[in-house]
């Protein structure tokens, strides 16, 4: 892996000059198509912890984290680890397809901290709860994982699925539960 060149940080320092957003990223480092996925992590320095996570993927590649079972695992790992503002996994291209773009879309699935019933999204195939133990060694919810799709990893070429996650978007921001990105 080569290393920044000052040129390329000079450009890079002029483009984000003044902007405080930060970035982490890990990916899989698959380049044959369809089996890339990738994590990222954005911030602002004024804001932390308050940030997003992104899992995006293509084709097989969720399937490395071990399929609805892993990524549910990694979700409330993360969520009770870090305590995001959001959290969503979605492939690539779903963005283009989300009903609101201005706010997270749903994918495959969306954390967000705090407590959701089957009554609030019964659009959704699952609603997971994410635990914490406390200080005093009680467990307390302090999110739901909201998954569109159970049976298969999401995919925005199915229209079914698409329809499921835009269905549960508008139900969301329908009770002001799905906030805008510059809340985030």
């Amino acid at each position: 892996m080569g290393e920044l060149t000052p040129a390329a940080e000079a450009v890079l320092e002029t483009e984000f000059k003044g902007d405080n957003i930060r970035y982490f990223a890990a990916w899989n480092g698959e380049l044959k198509q369809g089996d890339g996925a990738t994590i990222t992590f954005q911030f602002h320095d004024e804001d932390w912890p308050a940030w997003s996570l992104e899992i995006n993927y293509q084709g097989e590649g969720i399937q490395r984290l071990g399929g609805l079972d892993g990524v549910i695992e990694l979700l409330s790992m993360i969520a009770g680890s870090l305590q995001p503002s959001i959290i969503n996994v979605a492939r690539y291209q779903y963005f283009e397809k989300q009903v609101f773009q201005d706010r997270p879309g749903v994918g495959w699935m969306l954390y967000l901290p705090r407590v959701l019933a089957v009554q609030q999204v019964p659009e959704a195939r699952a609603l997971v709860p994410v635990m914490i133990t406390d200080e005093k060694d009680n467990d307390k919810q302090i999110g739901t994982i909201i998954v569109s799709v159970t049976d298969v990893p999401f995919s925005d070429e199915n229209p079914e699925h698409v329809k499921i996650a835009n269905a549960i978007e508008i139900r969301l921001v329908d009770q002001d539960l799905l906030p805008p990105f510059a809340d985030h």
